[in-house]
């Protein structure tokens, strides 16, 4: 812009702590060490203003870096933030040179030098101001780039804190998962997704976008995802949780309205949350406005499943449907945002067929899997951030499931126990024989209390070994403090010190009550 309509050499130096990301820039500004950003002259090689010398070397390209002597005019305008006219030096070439410091906020961020050749005219008043003004307008927007890329930054960090680490354990599941920023390094998008383990060697599979860019974008995905994580821990289904979530989101626009407004502004989210029960080899999705999952069962082209969209959270007034799907050994589920498979160069359903290309040409190891999908599908990526979330199945080794009914009488309580016992014995589980034979004998009694039709006892050996008690009573048991002269109440106080963890959930039929103890 000002080469050559106002001069015939022009440099820009900033702060190398600036470019960095370094909140302070320097403690001693007129001997911090600056990189050259941009350089431009019409007259070719000018010594005397197109570098300092350092270690022999002359720094005149853009991406070199420098130090100004401490009496140089250069440090003078860094450390009074005021420019200066220096007088001419011994280039033959140059007749006049002005340096002016960029200054924003009070707070020096580096500087320019402007300098005219010999056969122009040298910088009066007037032309000093005009740059000066220049300077100070190019000053704030570098500011500016440096708050944006702040404020990008803790954004991006807040969104990777909240995306789970890893590839996180799941029952009777093999998880792998990618998610790849946008190329966009001014905003982040809102894409996240989850595994949570349940009780009953059960997963949650979550996937998520908020609509909208940026920080509140990101702090919105937070919110509804730890929601999804207290909700999911209520053992809810899959549609009440996205009811739920349904709630919160309308909640989040309305916290930042006024009383007397008639509209606030709207937190838009679409989610797929599905429950994996491996002793069932059983999926349970609930869609809230999201792009179906994908199944590939080993032999087969990979297909959308037919999951009904429903609304987007935030929106309401529609309840969300449940759909249960059987997922054979080694199917590989699909969840991903609309990064993947959408973009300008390409409509929608382009993407969604070469996302069930990729998968069904693509390797039987997931890893791989996830990278060649990717791969196929990146060419066309950069505008939104993508989240690919995928399950192989892989069922419960023989014997890892033992399941017996009783009748509802006073027996079934030493049936249960010795039943409870062989079981773990046969597996060479004889440290938890004793603690087990205790609690199975408190749940089913209480069972047997509280409940009138039959009753189901299942223990589960996977990653701990679970227990479970099934009975007709929908109360949900509560864990009390027994007093001194109290002659019950102090069953649950038992489960819970001696179990891992322990608690109940709702089945059609009643509920189950249920403790994990550690391997």
């Amino acid at each position: 812009m000002i080469v050559p309509q106002f001069c015939d050499v022009a440099t820009v130096d900033l702060y190398t702590a600036l470019l960095t990301g370094d909140s302070s820039l320097t403690a001693n500004p007129e001997n911090g060490e600056l990189r050259r950003v941009a350089v431009s002259s019409v007259v070719g090689n000018a010594p005397s203003v197109l570098g300092a010398e350092r270690g022999g070397v002359r720094v005149a390209e853009a991406g070199g870096t420098l130090c100004y002597p401490p009496r140089s005019p250069h440090a003078r305008a860094l450390r009074t933030g005021r420019s200066v006219v220096p007088q001419p030096g011994p280039d033959p070439l140059l007749r006049s040179t002005l340096v002016v410091p960029l200054v924003a906020r009070d707070q020096v961020l580096g500087l320019v030098q402007l300098s005219r050749a010999i056969g122009s005219e040298p910088f009066d008043a007037r032309e000093v101001a005009i740059a000066e003004e220049l300077v100070a307008r190019a000053a704030v927007c570098v500011d500016n780039a440096r708050l944006y890329r702040r404020e990008h930054e803790r954004a991006l960090i807040l969104q990777r804190s909240l995306l789970p680490p890893g590839n996180p354990a799941a029952s009777g599941l093999e998880i792998a998962r990618r998610y790849l920023p946008s190329n966009n390094n001014t905003e982040v998008g809102g894409d996240w997704f989850d595994v949570i383990p349940l009780p009953g060697s059960r997963t949650a599979l979550v996937i998520g976008d908020v609509m909208g860019r940026g920080l509140r974008a990101a702090v919105a995905m937070g919110q509804l995802r730890t929601a999804v994580r207290t909700l999911a821990m209520l053992d809810l289904d899959p549609e009440e949780v996205l009811s739920a979530l349904d709630e919160i989101a309308r909640g989040l626009g309305n916290d930042d309205a006024e009383p007397d407004r008639s509209g606030a502004e709207v937190y838009l989210a679409t989610c797929v949350y599905a429950v994996y029960d491996a002793v069932k080899q059983r999926c349970t999705f609930a869609n809230a406005g999201h792009l179906p999952p994908v199944l590939l069962v080993p032999g087969q082209r990979a297909r959308m499943l037919d999951v009904p969209p429903g609304l987007p959270l935030g929106v309401g007034g529609e309840p969300f449907e449940e759909v249960t799907v059987d997922l054979p050994e080694g199917a590989v589920l699909g969840l991903y945002t609309d990064g993947l498979v959408e973009s300008r160069k390409h409509q929608l359903d382009e993407g969604l067929n070469a996302f069930r290309t990729a998968l069904t040409n693509g390797s039987d190891r997931l890893e791989e899997l996830c990278d060649q999908v990717l791969e196929e599908l990146n060419p066309h990526h950069g505008e939104d951030d993508i989240a690919l979330l995928m399950a192989k199945v892989h069922a419960l080794p023989m014997g890892s499931v033992g399941d017996w009914r009783l009748p509802p009488e006073p027996t079934s309580v030493a049936r249960a126990r010795e039943a409870a016992c062989g079981w773990l014995l046969e597996r060479g589980l004889d440290e938890l024989v004793d603690t087990s034979e205790l609690l199975v004998s408190e749940l089913v009694t209480n069972a047997l209390r509280h409940g009138r039709g039959e009753i189901r006892l299942r223990l589960l050996r996977d990653r701990t070994m679970v227990c479970e008690v099934w009975d007709d009573a929908y109360a949900q048991p509560r864990q009390r403090r027994a007093q001194e002269t109290d002659e019950g109440g102090r069953g649950l106080q038992l489960v819970s010190l001696l179990a891992e963890r322990w608690g109940s959930r709702r089945t059609p039929k009643g509920k189950i009550v249920w403790f994990e103890l550690a391997l």
